[in-house]
């Protein structure tokens, strides 16, 4: 399990959740200022250097990769502003997620929940 600290980003913290968890394939798990990902066999583990690739591959896609510098330390990464910038955005409250009982997907629609879950019943 890989701890995510997103202090300095709290406000894209559920975007960056959701993509990360998508290109590692894992498990996320929102908390207050960070997030966690596991993986979904507990034989496996997740590649720390892909989930620090997927961070910096989002930070880049919204022009703020070279604001912000991504480091890991053992099973914790840490995103940092470099210049004390920080993210400003409508930020989604948590309470208007919508998570996947079964596998933890996390999403603001409850539509695209609702096709989701039909998935684990094929």
């Amino acid at each position: 399990m890989l701890t995510v600290d997103c202090k300095d980003v709290s406000s894209i913290k559920n975007d960056l959740l959701v993509y990360v968890a998508d290109k590692v394939a894992a498990i996320p798990t929102i908390k207050q200022h960070q997030f966690t990902l596991s993986t979904f066999n507990d034989d496996e583990t997740l590649d720390i250097t892909l989930v620090i690739s997927a961070i910096k591959e989002y930070l880049d896609s919204i022009d703020e990769g070279k604001n912000f510098a991504v480091v890991s330390n053992n099973e914790k990464i840490n995103i940092t502003s470099i210049s004390g910038r920080v993210i400003e955005r409508a930020s989604v409250d948590p309470s208007e997620l919508f998570s996947c009982t079964h596998c933890g997907f996390v999403t603001k629609y409850q539509v695209e929940l609702n096709v989701h879950m039909r998935i684990h019943y094929l």
